[in-house]
C-alpha cells in the first residue's frame, strides 16, 4: 500500500486499521506533511504497521522495487492513459504477478485531489472502484477498505489473468531507468527541443508500462540504446574534431 502525500491523521489511521482488518503489513507514504504524519505516527493504539511504515521523497523511489504499479481514482474528471480496470476484475490480475514473484503496488492520491497525471505515469493499471456516478469519489480511509476487503477475498481462489507475461517483470526502477536511457538518446538524436522533454518523459514512462516488458526483455533494450547513445556521441566528437 503506497499513500501518496496524506493530509489528515485520521485517513492514515483508518488505512492502517483496514491493512491490519485484511492482512495487508507492508504501507509506504510519499512525501507527507510532515506535522500531520507525526500526528498519525504518534497516535495512540495505532497499528504498528503505520508506526513502521516507510517514508519516500517521491512515487518513484516508493514504487522502485515493483513489478506491477496499481492507481485508484475516478474517471469522472480524468482521461486515462493506462489500462482501466473494475476493481472486482482487480484479483486474477495481481493473483498472476504474484505466482511469478512479482511485486505489487497499490497506491492511493492525497486526499485534495487524488492521484495526479504525472503520479499516474508510474502506473501500469488504474482501478476503479464502481459507485454510484451522483457521488463517484471516496474517503480514503473507506477507498482503502473497499479496496482491501475486494482483494483479501477474491485473492485466495482468483485464477491468473490475461497478461501473458511468463517471464519475471521489469523493475518500476528499470523502467524509469530505461526511460532516461532512450530520453537521452533522444536528445543526442535532435529529437524534439528541449522544452518538449517534459512531455516526451511523461509519454515514455507510459508507453514503457503499457509494452508489458519481462525484465530480460528490459535488459536487451537497454544495451540496443547504450550503443546507439554511444555511436551518436562518438559521431558528434569525430565531427567536432575533423570541423
Amino acid at each position: 500500500m503506497v499513500l501518496v502525500s496524506p493530509r489528515n491523521p485520521l485517513n492514515m489511521g483508518a488505512v492502517a486499521r483496514a491493512m491490519a482488518n485484511f492482512g495487508f503489513k507492508r504501507l509506504s507514504v510519499v512525501a507527507p506533511f510532515a506535522p500531520v504524519w507525526r500526528e498519525a505516527r504518534s497516535a495512540v493504539g495505532a497499528p504498528d504497521l503505520l508506526t513502521n511504515a516507510l517514508e519516500s521523497a517521491s512515487l518513484a523511489e516508493a514504487v522502485a522495487h515493483c513489478t506491477l504499479v496499481v492507481g485508484t481514482g475516478t474517471l469522472t474528471y480524468r482521461k486515462p492513459e493506462q489500462l482501466v480496470v473494475a476493481l472486482p476484475h482487480l484479483a486474477p490480475l495481481l493473483r498472476e504477478e504474484l505466482d511469478r514473484g512479482g511485486h505489487i503496488a497499490l497506491v492511493f492520491g492525497s486526499e485534495k485531489h487524488g492521484l495526479t497525471r504525472e503520479d499516474l505515469s508510474y502506473c501500469h493499471l488504474l482501478v476503479e472502484i464502481p459507485t454510484d456516478p451522483e457521488q463517484p469519489s471516496m474517503n480514503l480511509g473507506q477507498a482503502a477498505a473497499v479496496c482491501l476487503y475486494e482483494l483479501a477475498a477474491r485473492l485466495p481462489e482468483a485464477e491468473a489473468g490475461p497478461l501473458s507475461r511468463s517471464q519475471p517483470a521489469a523493475t518500476s526502477e528499470a523502467l524509469e531507468l530505461l526511460a532516461g536511457l532512450v530520453e537521452e538518446t533522444m536528445n543526442a538524436a535532435g529529437y524534439s527541443p528541449p522544452a518538449m522533454q517534459p512531455a516526451n518523459d511523461h509519454d515514455l514512462r507510459l508507453l514503457l508500462r503499457r509494452l508489458n516488458l519481462s525484465a530480460h526483455d528490459t535488459r536487451r533494450i537497454l544495451g540496443v540504446f547504450r550503443r546507439i547513445l554511444w555511436r551518436l556521441k562518438r559521431a558528434r566528437a569525430t565531427g567536432k574534431q575533423s570541423g
